[in-house]
């Protein structure tokens, strides 16, 4: 079944009020607090603010068919609500859990009357991922005549969930999940909104309990109002009871979410003590400490994409060559996660924090880069030894540019034991590899050349 609402119904999944008054009785919090305008909506800013995308398809009137990708409440229905009420289309709601071929004929035909009036539609498309093939392959011959402009919004990659052509003819879009100043500022208008929130409610929130709601609700709006509506009922004051009032504390917000507050402050000293304990686990080769870490900072809302950044630098700086593949697990780890998003990335952070954490472990490579910076600025631009200058005049090679250079491939085991370093240095050691891990390999690697070069001398 589809249900089919005109733009001045701004609500998604189910027909809706068009105004406060008409709203049920007891509609939850976060449909009350639905933005209905542009200058209403939070967040996204690279999309709606001033000049950006979607502010300037608006303004134009020169909407085009979209995909809206993003998580869970960062507002892609309410978005697709608001675009059509602000560029004056017909706007029907269509679920792909809940329809097949026979609702798509049958909507694409009440679009086709709108459009003979000169109307456009927008068809909004909720979880588009969820559509078969042949369901998406319907859409095409209407959006190539016009009949519809089709908004989809979906949790998933839409590379991987959209067949191509449907894919072509649409902008995909990406969402951000909602930071926590936003929530707070969603969470204290509908604490202070007489007419659609709680402002008749004469509540009050403290700062803990609001940067608590904020920082746990996933960047999800619809979760963090429905929560506070929640708080605001386990208050000891009525709601409607402007004469006594209450305070929502820290308590009553962990009770409404059912969830602990943990001690960690973003900015301060907790969360360098964290992010510490958690380094140090995996250089320490203790992966159970360094998940009981992770899980500390997810849980206490850390960015997963300032973790993962830390594990590739701890992946080269305390792993390196002991075993290279370290620092591919954690690119990977990070690369897979920007894909995938909480909260199944928790999967890919363990995987990648246990393979860290029993690697075996050198700082070779950082010690010896560290080393070559110190002898730079202690010894200048030493000039290049004259034989590993490249010489692409006559001029050069006249001055003895590359003069005496040994090609390695003409060597037998391509290697010719040439000095590289400027004379002063010559001799000088950088990297001195521990002797474990693939590191093995590469001291033994390392004293054949030696005992070459040696022989060559």
């Amino acid at each position: 079944m589809t249900e089919r609402m005109h733009t001045a119904d701004l609500w998604e999944n189910s027909p809706a009020p068009s105004s406060p008054s008409d709203l049920p009785p007891h509609a939850p919090l976060a449909e009350r607090m639905r933005p209905r305008t542009v200058a209403e909506f939070s967040g996204q800013e690279h999309l709606v603010g001033k000049g950006r995308i979607l502010q300037r398809m608006i303004e134009t009137d020169s909407l085009a068919s979209l995909i809206l990708w993003g998580p869970p409440g960062c507002g892609k229905t309410t978005l697709a609500h608001i675009i059509a009420a602000e560029t004056k289309s017909h706007f029907i709601f269509f679920s792909a859990i809940l329809s097949g071929i026979k609702e798509i004929r049958e909507t694409f035909r009440e679009a086709e009357r709108y459009s003979a009036r000169g109307t456009r539609t927008i068809l909004f498309i909720d979880e588009i991922h969820r559509f078969n093939k042949s369901q998406q392959d319907a859409f095409l011959p209407y959006i190539e005549r016009g009949v519809v402009t089709i908004i989809g919004a979906t949790t998933e990659n839409p590379s991987f969930e959209v067949i191509a052509p449907l894919l072509s003819r649409c902008r995909v879009l990406t969402l951000q999940q909602l930071e926590p100043d936003t929530l707070r500022g969603l969470l204290v208008t509908a604490l202070n909104n007489c007419e659609r929130g709680l402002g008749n409610s004469n509540l009050t929130i403290t700062d803990d309990a609001l940067e608590f709601l904020a920082a746990h609700s996933g960047g999800d709006a619809r979760s963090a109002l429905n929560t506070l509506e929640v708080a605001a009922g386990l208050t000891s004051a009525p709601l409607g009871n402007q004469e006594t009032g209450g305070i929502i504390t820290l308590e009553i917000a962990q009770e409404a979410l059912q969830k602990k507050a943990l001690l960690y402050d973003k900015g301060g000293e907790e969360h360098y003590n964290v992010i510490s304990a958690f380094i140090k686990s995996l250089r320490g080769s203790a992966p159970d400490a360094a998940l009981y870490w992770l899980a500390r900072m997810l849980e206490a809302g850390e960015d997963p994409v300032f973790i993962l950044r830390r594990m590739i630098i701890m992946a080269s700086e305390d792993i390196g060559n002991a075993d290279p593949r370290a620092l591919q697990v954690a690119v990977s780890a990070l690369q897979a996660f920007q894909v995938i998003g909480m909260p199944e990335g928790r999967i890919i952070l363990g995987q990648a924090v246990t393979y860290l954490a029993t690697a075996p472990k050198s700082n070779a490579s950082y010690v010896g880069i560290n080393s070559a910076l110190a002898e730079v600025r202690k010894s200048g631009a030493l000039p290049v030894p004259l034989h590993i200058r490249n010489a692409p005049t006559k001029l050069m090679k006249e001055q003895g540019y590359g003069k005496g250079y040994q090609y390695a491939h003409d060597y037998e085991e391509g290697y010719a034991g040439q000095e590289c370093l400027p004379e002063k240095l010559a001799g000088s050691i950088f990297y001195q590899p521990k002797g474990h891990g693939y590191e093995k390999n590469i001291v033994e690697r390392m004293q054949w050349l030696k005992n070459m070069k040696d022989n060559v001398s």
